[in-house]
């Protein structure tokens, strides 16, 4: 069983292969790190010839025998999601099942619900924020979505315990405003620590994860 994973933040990938390996021990993952299409999307959006580089180390992934992949990146979602539309394999975007799980909770709340998206990358907002917005289209949920700042001028700084810092004030803030708070990248999961707040607060790896092994299970 071999799976594929597309990071943008090569830190992430111990991250992403502790959490499967935890799962599916003796999985084999195959990891291809390329940090210059968040740089391109923070600079430019995600533009057709960023949606073709994507979709070229998919295709990487998929010919070094990849049965699934994982892209652990959300600014890059809508990218992931033309790619997966032509691969032979399934190609599955990380923060996809989180937006699911946070329009469920708020769908149940007692008012309309709310849902408040926090990310450090203003890239990563529209894509999300989009994907959510589509996930809740009828319902009647209210999705609203800051940045966090100073939060990547810390981590990029190497500062992560201010990242974390200024990511956890921000959740504890946003939970008195909402039903369920989004962390919108998987670099930010962390920051959360064993805090519990008052609702539940949703990290893309997790989903990410579970969405992996279940593909490669129904693969196999």
């Amino acid at each position: 069983m071999r799976a594929g994973l597309l990071h943008t933040v090569p830190a992430l990938a111990g991250t992403f292969q502790t959490a499967i390996e935890k799962e599916l021990p003796g999985v084999d993952l195959v990891h291809l790190a390329d940090a210059d299409l968040l740089a391109t999307a923070r600079r430019d959006g995600v533009l057709p010839e960023l949606e073709q580089r994507v979709a070229a180390r998919i295709d990487a992934l998929i010919t070094a025998g990849a049965e699934a992949v994982l892209v652990t990146c959300s600014s890059i979602g809508e990218a992931v999601e033309k790619a997966a539309a032509g691969a032979s394999v399934p190609v599955l975007r990380v923060d996809a099942p989180m937006a699911a799980e946070a329009v469920r909770i708020a769908t149940a709340a007692a008012h309309p619900g709310r849902i408040r998206v926090l990310a450090t990358l203003q890239a990563t907002l529209g894509p999300t924020g989009r994907l959510l917005e589509r996930e809740a289209a009828g319902s009647g949920v209210v999705v609203t979505s800051e940045v966090v700042p100073g939060a990547i001028e810390a981590r990029e700084s190497g500062d992560q315990a201010e990242h974390d810092r200024l990511v956890l004030a921000a959740a504890r803030t946003a939970a008195d405003e909402a039903d369920v708070v989004v962390f919108a990248q998987a670099s930010m999961a962390a920051a959360l620590g064993d805090e519990r707040l008052r609702v539940p607060v949703l990290t893309s790896p997790a989903g990410g994860v579970a969405s992996l092994i279940t593909a490669l299970r129904s693969s196999s």
